[in-house]
């Protein structure tokens, strides 16, 4: 694909304040027309879907089908650069995180997850507070701005447990921002607290949690539920959660899980369900793509996603989700050098240095928890594919970095413009 020049800078989307966000609106035509040219298009199938996106207008599932089915991996690329160079210019964010599983014991057995055990199975654990306030130091010493803490649904930990875990950490960390709980463990708490999901996110906000992971998503479709993750909490209440959140000033994060067995067509009115309602209750920063590591989980037999496949799901976030700013990936999941690639495919975010994470296992290798890619490196490979590495903060403020520490600008709105 031909090299082109930076488009216009993207306007901020998302204020620094506790407010509720506006949707991130698409961008102008005229800023998208310079990156897609139509009669490159190979699959002139594509071509329809093309206009649209120049004139501003929302795809549909037909539309979403279209992009899944085109051979024209090149034409796909263009189209979900378009949107990405209009918004990002050539940035690339990263954050330096760090990830803390805090227990694997969880209530539920869902198949595609590798991760989850039943206290006393072998590998079984449960941390600490203390275990998990010294990771937190270690992360502060190494210059993290976040930490992304997760787990199972442990049936024993009482839900104040929690409260004082964040308490804790903003008192002893007041710099760090605290990215904690999934959809899935919100529903846990409410049911272990007997308190309405409000509640337990107003509790948790006032105890220092500053926005939600995405995970839990999976699938929004009932087969798939059913079939997979039976006793999850289903799509409708996962969107509820988020809503409440995003109703509360709490910012989060969307994920899909793709790869297993759920249709392309199932992918897309997933995708569909997170842009409505982010057109209801606006408070999403990003999609975040998730490609299926069978690996030791009760589908290992399931071959999991190609790379091609991958870059697909990457682009069509993109290009489906116009109301979303950004779209991260993941490379635990991708791999980092997939990820490096598909900075060409309407990825403007690859996440950051996470160092520990025991959820899947691709890059540290099986049963190694130890996953970590280095600031070096990832500015490395952002260069290398011809893009500007920018560190970002969990709220997309650029960071600052000094001899002193670092500190985000008092004046800077999340979602800052992009360098030229």
């Amino acid at each position: 694909m031909p090299q082109m020049q930076p488009a216009a800078q993207p306007q901020p989307t998302i204020d620094g304040g506790g407010a509720p966000l506006a949707p991130a609106a698409a961008p102008p035509g005229a800023a998208i027309e310079p990156w897609l040219q139509i009669d490159a298009l190979i699959d002139r199938a594509l071509a329809p879907i093309a206009e649209k996106i120049i004139a501003g207008k929302r795809l549909s599932a037909a539309d979403g089908m279209a992009l899944f089915e085109t051979r024209d991996i090149h034409g796909l690329a263009m189209l979900a650069n378009a949107i990405r160079q209009a918004r990002h210019g050539r940035t690339a964010y990263y954050n330096i995180n760090r990830h803390i599983n805090y227990s694997n014991i969880c209530a539920l057995s869902c198949k595609f997850c590798e991760f989850h055990r039943k206290r006393g199975e072998d590998g079984a654990y449960e941390y600490s507070h203390e275990h998990i306030f010294n990771l937190a130091s270690q992360a502060a010493a190494a210059g993290a701005t976040e930490l992304h803490i997760v787990g199972g649904l442990h049936p024993w930990l009482p839900f104040p447990w929690y409260l004082n875990l964040l308490e804790q950490l903003r008192a002893r960390h007041p710099q760090l921002h605290l990215k904690c709980f999934t959809a899935i463990e919100i529903d846990h708490f409410s049911r272990i607290a007997r308190l309405p999901v409000r509640d337990v996110l107003m509790a948790l906000k006032q105890a220092g949690l500053g926005s939600m992971p995405g995970g839990g998503a999976e699938v929004f479709d009932d087969r798939v539920h059913d079939q997979v993750f039976k006793g999850k909490l289903r799509s409708d209440g996962w969107l509820n959660i988020h809503q409440t959140a995003h109703e509360l000033g709490i910012r989060t994060n969307a994920t899909i899980l793709y790869g297993h067995v759920e249709t392309r067509a199932e992918r897309v009115e997933h995708l569909i369900k997170l842009r409505d309602l982010q057109d209801r209750a606006p408070g999403f920063q990003c999609i975040i793509p998730l490609s299926f590591i069978p690996d030791g989980s009760e589908l290992a037999h399931l071959p999991g996603p190609t790379g091609l496949e991958d870059l697909k799901m990457l682009a069509i976030s993109r290009l489906m989700l116009d109301n979303f700013a950004h779209v991260k990936a993941f490379w635990i999941m991708q791999s980092m050098k997939l990820s490096q690639v598909s900075l060409n495919f309407g990825v403007d975010d690859l996440d950051g240095t996470v160092v520990w994470y025991d959820i899947t296992k691709r890059e540290g290798g099986a049963g190694n928890k130890h996953q970590e890619q280095t600031v070096e490196n990832i500015k490395r490979l952002v260069v290398e594919a011809g893009f500007i590495p920018v560190e970002r903060d969990t709220l997309y403020r650029r960071v600052i970095r000094s001899r002193q520490g670092w500190c985000v600008p008092a004046d800077q709105p999340a979602a800052a413009e992009d360098p030229p």
